[in-house]
């Protein structure tokens, strides 16, 4: 089996997008001068996704993805990674991937240079499922459980009774785990670091002590504003507080933890095994949430898992879909996932429901993965992309 051609496809939403608020969930913008704030997550908004499709001399398809500046990565792929590959043998993914890493990295080594070799990684492991006629986690290992514990990921900053509704509508449909967003940060004083605790106290209460509550400030605090906020949240008996600072602060992450107050979870936007080595050495986590389309694909998550596994630091990944699903199925240091419930377009977590058909849904607050289907068990929603427009 040889590759024949990469086609990559940049996707933009064209439909209508949900209204967000102000407030509705802290940003980077959120701890710098208010000038520069919009105070909403209107400046970290995306409505664009990377479709990567293998192609190969078989007849097989491998199938990849990103959501990351997915124009830029469609110009990595098309100028310096396709040539890399065409020809190649997809099953030798290890000296593929660091053809791709080191071909790019003068101007790469993280960021969306990353997200463009995580998308081409996780098409290879596709196809290496479907030429094996195995679902992608046999190839990593197997089943370490029964079925993928999930919680339910959204709870953005809003009204109260109706965050309130929505977190007891979880409880209804199963989950044992909810996260929400904090909606205001170090420009906001006194009065934001109150709203932040209404949140979080307004989750608590409506879903009881019995389930996991977490909290995601995505990187829109600093150090002095984590340490004055974690008094506060501390009664609600958070399971984590994810992000509180921007990522490149690990003395910071390390600073907070060694606080032994709430744990402390990151690394949505760390990338590669260099990466989350300085994290675990540094004593920085409680809890790894890298992404497998940010982190190099399959290939660097599975040995970023192992390490983290040799720290004792379990791995909880970012964002739902198959890529992260079938690392946690074959992870015993992975004891649940995230999962996006589907909704109308808004900042952009959402549109893998809107492109791809295979995406699994949770019974109770678990999701299994089909021993029957080989590769990630995904396949490109042709029709649906008549909603997009679509750069080739």
């Amino acid at each position: 089996m040889k590759i024949t051609r990469i086609r990559t496809r940049a996707v933009r939403w064209k439909g209508k997008t949900a209204a967000l608020p102000a407030h509705f969930c802290t940003n980077p913008m959120d701890a710098v001068a208010p000038a520069l704030s919009k105070e909403t997550m209107g400046t970290f908004t995306f409505h664009g996704w990377l479709v990567v499709e293998i192609f190969t001399d078989n007849g097989l398809v491998g199938l990849g993805d990103a959501a990351l500046a997915p124009w830029v990565a469609k110009q990595i792929i098309d100028l310096y990674l396709q040539p890399a590959l065409v020809g190649a043998d997809p099953w030798d993914t290890e000296l593929l991937w660091q053809h791709m890493y080191r071909k790019t990295i003068a101007f790469g080594r993280k960021g969306v240079v990353l997200a463009a070799i995580s998308a081409v990684d996780i098409a290879l492991w596709d196809l290496l499922g479907k030429s094996a006629k195995q679902p992608v986690y046999r190839l990593l290992g197997g089943r370490t459980k029964p079925r993928i514990p999930v919680y339910a990921s959204r709870l953005y900053a809003g009204p109260l009774d109706a965050l309130a509704r929505e977190a007891e509508t979880y409880k209804k449909q199963g989950y044992q785990a909810v996260k929400l967003r904090f909606g205001w940060g170090p420009n906001d004083g006194a009065a934001g670091m109150r709203k932040n605790a209404a949140l979080v106290r307004t989750v608590r209460q409506a879903v009881g002590d019995d389930i996991d509550v977490m909290a995601d400030a995505y990187m829109g605090w600093d150090l002095d504003y984590a340490k004055r906020m974690i008094p506060l949240l501390e009664p609600y008996r958070l399971r984590w507080l994810e992000e509180p600072l921007l990522p490149d602060d690990v003395s910071g992450y390390a600073e907070l933890r060694r606080l032994g107050r709430i744990p402390i979870a990151g690394g949505e936007h760390e990338f590669t095994l260099y990466g989350f080595r300085q994290l675990l050495e540094a004593r920085a986590v409680d809890v790894i949430q890298f992404d497998t389309n940010r982190v190099g694909g399959l290939s660097q998550a599975r040995k970023i898992a192992a390490l983290a596994e040799a720290h004792s630091i379990p791995v909880i990944p970012h964002a739902g879909q198959m890529h992260n699903y079938h690392l946690v199925m074959a992870s015993p240091n992975a004891p649940m996932a995230e999962f996006f419930p589907p909704v109308d377009v808004e900042v952009g977590n959402e549109l893998f429901w809107y492109i791809f058909k295979g995406e699994p849904k949770p019974t109770r607050g678990f999701l299994d993965l089909d021993e029957r289907t080989p590769g990630l068990g995904l396949t490109v929603d042709e029709k649906a992309l008549e909603r997009f427009h679509v750069t080739e």
